[in-house]
């Protein structure tokens, strides 16, 4: 019998962590955890931001529900930003009507934010005073807004915004929601921020001719120019001459914030098992030195075995041809921590993509690359497809490279390899440990040729399990075997903009953030121009600031299965779409 055990995990390569994690799938009256503020209170397991009361109107209430404990934002002494991820699901109902308002936000704020005096306007959504300028800095904020009546500093219709310390939006696309607002249909949005690329992005529903489709908006900005180190974060919402019910159904959040609390200046790259460690100092010359000269000899080298000291406890052994299997038949002994091995793994990946000065792309991650010392440490070999790209530009266009059924679908198409890209590489792999087969098997059944196909389709059903290596006999720990398997699927998200930095990774296989929640069917990317969705789609604007929003629309409703490339599809400005 094949054990999966999962042992304790140590924290070896990276700084201390301060992270804050929830997860309600639903709410209780006087939970410690959430504060209310006037209207907002919980009921029937559900918020409810604005006023809901039979003997009392609607109109002109504002409310609040914010986590208890502030969230630290960024870090005074090493300038560090935290990740932070949240996901909800909300109705806005107008019971009908065709006149209502206002809508709600998702908000940071400093910490002690309360709602401002004299808010009686539903403008503001309870953010700033009924009189405040906009683009003021008295009442500071950033906040995601789902706006469902046009002011005049508003575009025309229900719409999306990015908001910062003004309600006139310095982003924003159309909102395709108002037959579900007179329908009182829940949305879902989730919203990510990404301390390296400044990327704060917000992906939600919507609904086209009663047809569930997926939008999204992002913008580029640094948190720390707007706002102090520990925030308020949560939800407000108002109602002024028209109304509606705002109500949060759902709300998951995790964040982390590397702060090192012995020396800031200190990064312990490893070794481990009494070998010396290797620390240096960020910035010194020896450091630059000895971190160049192995990413030198990874990049430029076609096999660098353990180039940047990967840690993990990965053994894997091959069954002989002659007993019956195939190539690939692998076994998972005691020694190989389903657990603990993609967690170290993803360790390697994170410092590759967002610790040193420059991002390593390494543009070939796949099982075969991943070799034993004689400890079964793990360690990252064949750098010979590997490129440097700078934090900004994230992405490096080209020749295709790489091996397929490991290589995204727009990398196959545009030639970029990225971040995203070796991401998705790595939830290949993820799965490939969960399953115990390649990404891609020509001799089985149709339907389970590829390998995250099979999986998404197993999860979309509640059968996630039946994917599982069969040689494990059921000896597994179910929870960590979900685990890996879900983030699997969502490192390998078709939609490059749904994937997952392996930071967020790492802290789903941690059991520090909740599971995000995906499409109960695979979504199948398609390019198109991005003029042409821009159209379509809504509007983006920007204000007086140098950083530029991006915005698209996808649509989860339809049955194609094709894949095309438009004229804009090698575009660096080219827009994503997905359907299923």
């Amino acid at each position: 019998m094949v054990s999966c055990k999962i042992i304790t995990f140590f924290y070896l390569i990276i700084p201390f962590a301060a992270s804050l994690s929830f997860n309600f799938s639903s709410f209780i009256t006087n939970d410690p955890n959430v504060t209310y503020e006037k209207s907002a209170y919980a009921a029937d397991n559900i918020i409810q931001l604005t006023r809901n009361r039979r003997d009392a109107s609607t109109l002109a209430s504002v409310g609040r529900a914010t986590y208890a404990k502030p969230m630290h934002l960024w870090d005074k002494s090493s300038k560090n930003l935290t990740d932070f991820t949240t996901t909800f699901s909300f109705v806005i109902n107008s019971l009908n009507r065709s006149a209502y308002g206002d809508g709600m936000v998702f908000f940071l704020a400093p910490a002690g934010s309360r709602i401002p005096d004299n808010v009686t306007k539903g403008r503001s959504m309870g953010l700033a005073t009924d009189n405040q300028p906009l683009n003021s800095t008295d009442n500071p904020f950033v906040a995601v807004e789902f706006d469902v009546y046009p002011n005049h500093f508003d575009p025309p219709g229900e719409h999306v915004g990015i908001d910062i310390n003004s309600m006139e939006s310095v982003a924003n696309i159309t909102w395709l929601s108002a037959s579900s607002i007179m329908k009182g249909l829940k949305h879902e949005a989730s919203i990510n921020y990404d301390s390296g690329s400044k990327n704060l992005s917000v992906v939600f529903t919507g609904y086209r001719n009663d047809n569930y489709i997926t939008q999204r908006l992002s913008y580029i900005v640094d948190l720390r120019q707007y706002l102090p180190e520990w925030v308020t974060f949560g939800f407000s919402a108002a109602t002024g001459n028209a109304s509606a019910l705002h109500s949060i159904y759902s709300w998951s959040f995790s964040s982390t914030l590397e702060v090192n609390e012995t020396d800031p200046g200190v990064v312990d790259l490893g070794p481990t098992n009494g070998t010396d460690p290797w620390t240096v100092k960020p910035g010194s010359n020896s450091s630059k030195n000895k971190i160049g000269l192995v990413i030198g000899f990874a990049v430029g080298g076609s096999v660098l075995a353990g180039g940047l000291g990967i840690f993990g406890c990965w053994k894997k052994r091959r069954r002989m041809l002659g007993e019956g299997g195939s190539d690939f038949d692998v076994e998972i002994s005691d020694e190989f921590e389903r657990g603990s091995g993609p967690k170290k793994f993803s360790y390697a990946l994170l410092y590759l993509h967002e610790e040193w000065e420059q991002c390593v792309v390494h543009r070939d991650i796949k099982s075969s690359n991943v070799m034993l010392d004689s400890n079964f440490n793990a360690k990252l070999g064949d750098f010979g497809l590997a490129r440097l790209v700078d934090h900004e530009k994230g992405s490096h266009t080209t020749v295709l490279a790489g091996t397929m059924g490991y290589m995204a679908l727009e990398c196959v198409i545009t030639g970029k390899a990225s971040k995203e890209t070796d991401v998705y590489s790595f939830g290949v792999v993820a799965l490939e440990i969960a399953c115990g087969r390649r990404p891609i098997d020509p001799k089985a059944q149709e339907d389970q040729v590829n390998l995250v196909e099979r999986v998404w389709g197993l999860y979309g059903t509640g059968k996630l399990l039946e994917a599982a290596d069969s040689k494990l006999d059921s000896d597994f720990n179910v929870q960590e075997l979900e685990h890996l398997m879900i983030v699997g699927l969502w490192c390998a998200h078709p939609d490059s903009d749904l994937r997952p930095s392996i930071r967020q990774a790492l802290l789903v296989l941690k059991f520090e953030a909740p599971l995000p929640i995906l499409p109960s069917r695979m979504p199948v990317p398609m390019y198109c121009n991005p003029i042409e969705n821009m159209l379509s789609s809504g509007t983006v604007t920007s204000q007086s600031r140098d950083s530029q929003p991006l915005s698209s629309i996808s649509s989860d409703n339809t049955e194609s299965s094709k894949v095309t490339a438009s004229s804009g599809a090698s575009s660096p400005s080219a827009s994503l779409l997905y359907t299923i």
